[in-house]
């Protein structure tokens, strides 16, 4: 049976999502802003939620319709079988999602819907499910256009990007799927050199190991799907232990990690070490300054600091020219790239970066720069190209 779906994901990952949707089977894909739709079998949504290394959540739609008021969603809800969906006894939480929405109260919309939820099931068992915002068992999330409703189940439960593994992190760790969507807009590929000079809590570390390995990010994780009525246990049993048969062993996979505060080695370490993947990433305590590349070539990825780790504004403007020193002077050959919502940063590197790529940490907007650094021919005192313009226009 062909379900209907929406895949979200953080806005400027959507093509990679695409990608991951396209691999795992999806069909009429459809892309926007913050994701994708798509439709598919439950195998294709178990797949999905197993193997997409930048989905946020996998929604399943079970209704739809027009409105004008609240009680036209009322009734709208009050039309889907939801305890043909999960069972009572199941907790469960409403969020909706508006655009352009001209009904004005969301809480408004959120407590009708859990009454026509409630409503359906009295109707049904004479009973309810209880309401649990934190931890429910079941999901449901509402959609609003400016005069459409859309209904979903998710299927994913927590978001995707918790995969299970990062048990310790320092200050405003960077969300894996972001991490992992960065690496792909990196073109990095396993067996090639990768460092992250700045690793934090070792986000970008741990998902190349897992790209490296071959290792599907759900692996080690439950999801919301094997709460709901239709789930195919047999047919998400093949799915995970195919996943888990194609997992490599653990090696050396060429990745470095380093970071000036050593309470951030300790911990990217700790989380390496319990994930079981120590052996794969060679780790230092050292400053960006003193860096000396690891290979002769390969990608150089970071999340510098907001002014949070190191200190304010003052202190990255002259932290910024020292760190092109060391690029300049050491990793001739290398391309590198910087998460940051510091838009001051290439041009208080005096580098000029080939791309700029608008990206959202949460809700934090930044930009991906990608500065290649090939001997004498980055200089910002040299004539910019015609791209390196036009991006500086935005």
């Amino acid at each position: 049976m062909r379900n209907h779906y929406f895949a979200t994901c953080p806005r400027g990952l959507e093509t990679i999502l695409v990608e991951e949707l396209k691999l795992s089977g999806a069909n009429d894909i459809k892309p926007t802003d913050g994701g994708a739709s798509f439709n598919g079998d439950l195998g294709v949504c178990y797949q999905i939620n197993l193997h997409s290394r930048v989905a946020t959540r996998v929604l399943m739609q079970v209704g739809n319709g027009q409105y004008a008021t609240e009680e036209d969603i009322y009734q709208g809800a009050l039309k889907v079988n939801w305890p043909n969906w999960f069972n009572v006894k199941y907790s469960m939480m409403v969020k909706v999602t508006a655009v352009r929405s001209p009904l004005k109260s969301l809480e408004f919309i959120t407590l009708r819907v859990k009454d026509a939820i409630c409503d359906k099931f009295r109707q049904a068992v004479n009973s309810r499910p209880n309401i649990d915002t934190r931890e429910p068992d079941v999901r449901v999330h509402v959609y609003l256009t400016s005069d459409r409703f859309l209904l979903y189940v998710d299927t994913s439960g927590n978001p995707l990007y918790q995969r299970g593994n990062r048990k310790n992190t320092i200050e405003a760790p960077l969300r894996e799927n972001l991490a992992a969507g960065i690496l792909k807009l990196a073109g990095w590929q396993p067996g090639q050199a990768l460092l992250d000079p700045m690793c934090g809590s070792g986000t970008f570390l741990q998902e190349a190991v897992m790209m490296a390995l071959n290792i599907a990010p759900g692996l080690n994780r439950n999801f919301g799907f094997e709460k709901l009525k239709n789930f195919e246990s047999d047919t998400f049993k093949k799915i995970r232990n195919a996943a888990a048969k194609a997992v490599k062993p653990v090696s050396f996979q060429k990745i470095y990690g380093s970071d000036m505060d050593l309470r951030a080695v300790r911990v990217t370490k700790q989380n390496l070490e319990m994930a079981g993947w120590s052996e794969a990433v060679q780790l230092s305590h050292i400053e960006f300054t003193k860096l000396t590349p690891p290979a002769d070539s390969g990608v150089l990825v970071a999340n510098p600091p907001y002014g949070v780790r190191i200190g304010e504004d003052e202190t990255l403007a002259e932290l910024y020219p020292q760190m092109a020193v060391t690029l300049k002077q050491q990793f001739s050959g290398w391309n590198t790239y910087f998460l940051t919502n510091d838009l001051r940063m290439p041009k208080l590197m005096r580098l000029s970066p080939s791309k700029k790529t608008p990206l959202y940490n949460g809700p934090l907007e930044c930009r991906l720069f990608e500065i290649k650094m090939v001997a004498g021919s980055n200089r910002r005192d040299k004539p910019e190209s015609a791209e390196a313009k036009s991006q500086d226009k935005e």
